[in-house]
């Protein structure tokens, strides 16, 4: 089944944001790919985009960071901490978008929002939620007003591609 562009996006109060999407591959792959720095690397930005750094700390209180220089020139990065891990069916990590809500020199909790990801399987196919709260309204507006949702329907087109590989 094509499911490319299929992730719905829905605001479930003024902090959060719900992003669901199905999958035709099992959690344990999914999990895979979006755990694993040279999966990541495939599926998390476009094309133009350059890394400059995928590192993840896979375990309670490891970080990750995700760093790439744009073809305009400028840089995006994102960071965060792992709070809670249940492989291959839960996440809770937090999320801080370099520059734009807390800044880079401030620490990671500041402005961050914390996402529970969670994979649930049933008749083959593995259906991904990601809420993400937010600490204030206005930067979960910020998100959505950032035009995230074109590039997050490709990425997650990528990883959908990448956990198939893996299955």
């Amino acid at each position: 089944m094509d499911r490319d562009g299929s992730a719905v996006v829905t605001l479930p109060s003024d902090r959060e944001m719900l992003v669901t999407r199905k999958f035709d591959s099992p959690a344990s792959a999914i999990f895979a790919a979006w755990t694993t720095p040279d999966h990541v690397k495939r599926w998390w930005v476009g094309d133009q985009s350059t890394w400059l750094a995928c590192e993840i700390d896979l375990r309670e209180g490891g970080r990750w960071r995700y760093l790439t220089r744009e073809p305009e020139g400028f840089e995006v990065g994102f960071h965060g901490e792992f709070r809670s891990i249940e492989a291959p069916y839960r996440l809770v990590y937090t999320e801080v978008f370099e520059g734009a809500i807390a800044g880079p020199d401030k620490s990671i909790d500041e402005g961050a929002a914390v996402n529970t990801w969670v994979l649930a399987e049933s008749d083959a196919v593995t259906t991904l939620s990601v809420n993400t709260m937010y600490e204030r309204p206005e930067h979960r507006d910020a998100a959505i007003d950032s035009g995230m949702e074109g590039g997050m329907q490709l990425a997650f087109d990528r990883l959908d591609a990448i956990a198939r590989e893996l299955s």
